[in-house]
């Protein structure tokens, strides 16, 4: 079945940057609109950047012009570079998006996420 998997996170200082990647796995066959979210502990879960199936991107005031999502539909990938981080980016970041498979219609699936920790 079909799983994604983000991988990149870790502690960076601020100003630093980060690279996020998201694969679809499993039984994965194509990827439709995706996006990035996040979450710090006691907050909602918030929208970061979405990328739609022909590379239409959108952002999040609190990240656009620093953060940069793209996506290798061949590969069934999605990417967050992370550049100029501050410390009120810490949070687990969560990949989101529609997977279809040899089997099925697209469906809405979530990674388990990976922690970006900014701090000195």
């Amino acid at each position: 079945q079909v799983q994604l998997v983000e991988s990149g996170g870790g502690l960076v200082q601020p100003g630093g940057s980060l690279r996020l990647s998201c694969a679809a796995s499993g039984s994965a066959f194509n990827i439709g609109a995706m996006g990035w979210y996040r979450q710090a502990p006691g907050n909602e879960r918030e929208l970061v950047a979405t990328i739609t199936k022909d590379g239409s991107t959108n952002y999040a005031g609190s990240v656009k012009g620093r953060f940069t999502i793209s996506r290798d539909s061949a590969k069934n990938t999605v990417s967050l570079q992370m550049n100029s981080l501050k410390p009120e980016d810490t949070a687990v970041y969560y990949c989101n998006g529609d997977v279809s498979t040899y089997r099925s219609v697209f469906k809405n699936y979530w990674g388990q996420g990976t922690q970006v920790t900014v701090s000195s």
